[in-house]
């Protein structure tokens, strides 16, 4: 029952993510830790024909269920899951301004006290490596390990939370941050941003405030 509703939980984050804006055809992918690995969505199945039993397994190991594929990017989410212990869930999107960023090859500076959600006073923009690439996954482990949002050069975004609708939610806020982001390159480069003492005292205020999620 518990991988059932743990799948259930996968689908419907698919599909709030397109529902949102936040990715298009059979792009992005959603895990959640489970066990002694993930439960990841499949390759190439559109959000919408996912089925409970769609959802694969793939081990500490990285060996997944027979006769099911994993999405090709499923060495990121791992590697995620190995380098943050908070992380529960990960959310991976091609969500329009946080790409445009990623191609810039810039990390989100502290345009907004909204960059305190991410854990920091920036979200950075990992090296590009083909998709679903062990290379990929190291640039992924270190952009992520003090962060729980980066982008992904000529790419998208990655986010880590505790569960998925606190991974979906601060996804959706990066990709605002982007789009913040972008408005204002279009006006005056470098964009004024907030400074580290003011970014800190958000981040302490960022351990009571955010999302609040029924058990």
């Amino acid at each position: 029952m518990e991988r059932e509703k743990l799948a259930r939980g996968i689908i419907d984050t698919c599909l709030e993510m397109t529902r949102l804006g936040l990715n298009q055809g059979t792009a992005g992918n959603v895990s959640v830790r489970y066990r002694d690995g993930m439960l990841i969505t499949p390759t190439g199945i559109p959000y919408e024909k996912l089925t409970e039993q769609s959802i694969v397994f793939v081990d500490a190991e990285g060996r997944h269920e027979e006769g099911k594929l994993p999405s090709s990017e499923w060495r990121f989410h791992q590697v995620v899951y190995q380098t943050r212990a908070d992380a529960n869930a990960v959310v991976h999107n091609h969500a329009v301004n946080c790409t445009a960023v990623s191609i810039l090859n810039r990390p989100i500076p502290a345009i907004h006290y909204m960059i305190a959600a991410a854990g920091g006073n920036s979200i950075p923009c990992a090296p590009y490596a083909t998709f679903g690439t062990r290379k990929l996954s190291e640039y992924v482990a270190e952009a992520i390990k003090d962060r729980k949002a980066t982008l992904l050069q000529h790419h998208g975004l990655i986010a880590c939370e505790e569960n998925l609708d606190k991974a979906l939610w601060l996804a959706h806020e990066v990709e605002v941050l982007a789009r913040l982001y972008l408005t204002t390159l279009a006006i005056v480069d470098p964009v004024p941003v907030l400074d580290d003492e003011e970014i800190a005292i958000v981040l302490e205020k960022f351990k009571t405030y955010g999302l609040r999620v029924e058990a």
